[in-house]
C-alpha cells in the first residue's frame, strides 16, 4: 500500500514536471535545471551580475545557475561550490567542498584574491517530509550563506539566497538587516505558486 502511494506520487511529479513551462524551457534551451529561469528573473529584476563581475555559487549542483552566470560574466570569474560533484562548466572553476568546512573561506579569498562582488546561493536541505522541519533546514543554510557572505564579500558586495517563509522567517529577515544595507524579498515567477520558498537579495555591508 505504502509502496503504491510512493509510485503515484513520482508519477505525479513527473507529469507536473513535463507540464511545466519553466521545465520545457530549460529542456529546450540546455539549461541543467528549471531553477536556471529564477536566477535570470532575480537579475532581470535587480541587474546585479555584470559581464565584469567575481561570482560565487554554493550549493552549485547541478549547476543551473552557474551556467547563466557565465552567460554574462566574460571578464570576471566564477567559482561553484557543492558537497556534490558537478559537471563542468565553460569558464566556472568547480570546487567539491562543504560551506561549513574549515578553511573554506581561505580557498574562496584565494580565488577571488579579496574581490568578490557576488554570492548567489540556492541551497535547500533534502526533503523530510515535514514542512516545518524542511523550511527550519533551508533557511540555516541561508543563514550560513550569511555569515560568509559578511566574511568574503566586498563593501559593495551583492548576497542572493532562497529560503522559505517559515517560522524563521523573521529571523533570518533581521540577520540580513543587521549585516546589509539594502535587503529585499522576491518570488520569481519561475518558483512553483505551492512553494514557500523566496528569496532574499541584500546589498551593501553594514561597517562595523
Amino acid at each position: 500500500m505504502k509502496k503504491s502511494k510512493r509510485v503515484k506520487k513520482s508519477n505525479s511529479w513527473k507529469i507536473k514536471q513535463h507540464r511545466d513551462i519553466f521545465f520545457k524551457k530549460s529542456k529546450s534551451l540546455g539549461y541543467r535545471s528549471r531553477a536556471s529561469f529564477k536566477l535570470i528573473e532575480l537579475n532581470k529584476k535587480y541587474n546585479f551580475i555584470k559581464n565584469d563581475s567575481n561570482l560565487l555559487d554554493l550549493g552549485c549542483y547541478p549547476g543551473g545557475w552557474s551556467q547563466v552566470a557565465s552567460k554574462i560574466i566574460t571578464k570576471g570569474n566564477i567559482l561553484a561550490i557543492d558537497i556534490k560533484e558537478m559537471e563542468p562548466i565553460k569558464n566556472v572553476k568547480f570546487l567539491k567542498g562543504d560551506i561549513l568546512r574549515k578553511g573554506i573561506k581561505n580557498d574562496i579569498i584565494g580565488f577571488f584574491q579579496l574581490s568578490l562582488d557576488i554570492v548567489v546561493s540556492d541551497m535547500a536541505a533534502d526533503t523530510t517530509g515535514n514542512k516545518s522541519l524542511d523550511a527550519i533546514r533551508t533557511n540555516q543554510l541561508c543563514i550560513n550563506a550569511i555569515h560568509l557572505s559578511k566574511k568574503i564579500l566586498k563593501p559593495k558586495g551583492v548576497l542572493v539566497s532562497k529560503l522559505f517563509m517559515g517560522d524563521d522567517f523573521i529571523e533570518v529577515k533581521n540577520l540580513a538587516k543587521s549585516i546589509f544595507k539594502i535587503v529585499n524579498f522576491f518570488k520569481p515567477e519561475s518558483s512553483r505558486k505551492e512553494s514557500k520558498e523566496t528569496y532574499l537579495h541584500c546589498k551593501g555591508l553594514k561597517s562595523l
